[in-house]
Order: structure tokens, then C-alpha cells, then sequence
């Protein structure tokens, strides 16, 4: 953590969100389980912090069987209550049935969620130079939330889509000065 770096303003507040912003936010990343546990916590993260939710990530992988798709897929009524029990993670009915619910979703995808949500990467998209740059939704976002309710996802609105494109690389919204923008180009 070189604090003589310049990084995006919404990573400077706690320690967490400087190790988040400079190992991982942005940084492409493959995979069905990877992008399922991506797609899982920005719904969890859904009108709270995403600081929140990121200092209990750790307990959210023990929780959800390390958000492998076909365990989750599994999970019956018992692991419902299993978790709304969990104070390690954040214990909403909703979000919980979601999050299985999305699961089963993604099984049933040919080609995978990976494969889905990537065909709406932007790579051309505006280099913000400031905060208010950088939009809470696009037409992408709108699109990609679209097609994920089209095949069963349940809390994936466009902006939780959006946060998912930005956290997983589909755009690159690290500042015009940001130090991480110039490794990502």
C-alpha cells in the first residue's frame, strides 16, 4: 500500500478499500464461480456498504461453499435458515433465496455466466476523469440485467450489473490518474 499512489477517490477511506482497489477492483476475471461469487456479493452489497460487505467476504465463501455454482445450486430450506442464522454474513431472506436461485440459474446457461456476462464487456468505454463521471448504470448494464432476468437471476438490476461489469473488468472505470488505470490498458 503505497500511499504515495494516486488512486480513485472511493478507495482512499479504509485500509480494506485500498488492498480491494489495488489487488482486485477492475482486474479481469474468468471463471463461472468467480463471476457467480462476484455477481452474488454485489447483490448482497444492494443498499449497504460495499465495505460491508467486503470485510465479510471471507465469511460469505465459508457460507456458500466458496461459491462453487453446483453446491450452491444444491442448497435446500435448511441452508436458508443455515444462513439467515449466520452472522458472519449478511442475513436477508431475499438475497439469500437469490443468490440460490442464481445458482441454479447458471447451470442451466450454455456456456456458462462467465460467458454471458462477458459479452457485454465495453472496452471502449469513456476514461472518467472524476467521480461524477462515472455512471451508476449504462445501456450495457441495462442490457446484461435484462438478459440475467431473461434466464431466471433474481436481484440484478442495472446498476447491480453495472458495480459487477466494473468489478470484474468488463470497464475500466479507474480514474484518468488513477496509478491502477495504467496496468489495465
Amino acid at each position: 500500500m503505497n500511499p504515495e499512489l494516486i488512486r480513485c477517490g472511493w478507495a482512499t477511506s479504509a485500509p480494506d478499500y485500498i488492498v480491494y482497489h489495488d489487488e482486485e477492483w477492475g482486474r479481469p476475471v474468468r471463471g463461472d464461480d468467480l463471476v457467480y461469487e462476484r455477481l452474488t456479493l454485489e447483490a448482497f452489497q444492494s443498499g449497504l456498504s460495499w465495505l460491508t460487505i467486503l470485510r465479510k467476504r471471507e465469511n460469505f465463501r465459508k457460507a456458500f461453499a466458496g461459491f462453487s455454482i453446483e453446491a450452491v445450486a444444491a442448497f435446500g430450506e435448511q441452508d436458508v435458515e443455515r444462513l439467515l442464522a449466520d452472522a458472519g454474513i449478511v442475513r436477508n431472506r431475499s438475497k439469500i433465496e437469490a443468490a440460490i436461485a442464481n445458482a441454479r440459474a447458471a447451470i442451466e446457461l450454455a456456456g456458462g455466466v462467465s460467458e454471458l456476462v462477458w459479452r457485454y464487456a465495453d472496452p471502449s468505454s469513456p476514461v472518467p476523469a472524476s467521480l461524477a463521471d462515472v455512471p451508476a448504470t449504462t445501456p450495457a448494464s441495462k442490457a446484461l440485467a435484462k438478459e440475467l432476468k431473461r434466464h431466471g437471476f433474481r436481484f440484478v438490476g442495472p446498476t447491480t450489473a453495472y458495480a459487477l461489469m466494473q468489478a470484474i473488468g468488463l470497464v475500466n472505470d479507474h480514474l484518468a490518474e488513477c496509478w491502477v488505470r495504467g496496468r489495465l490498458a
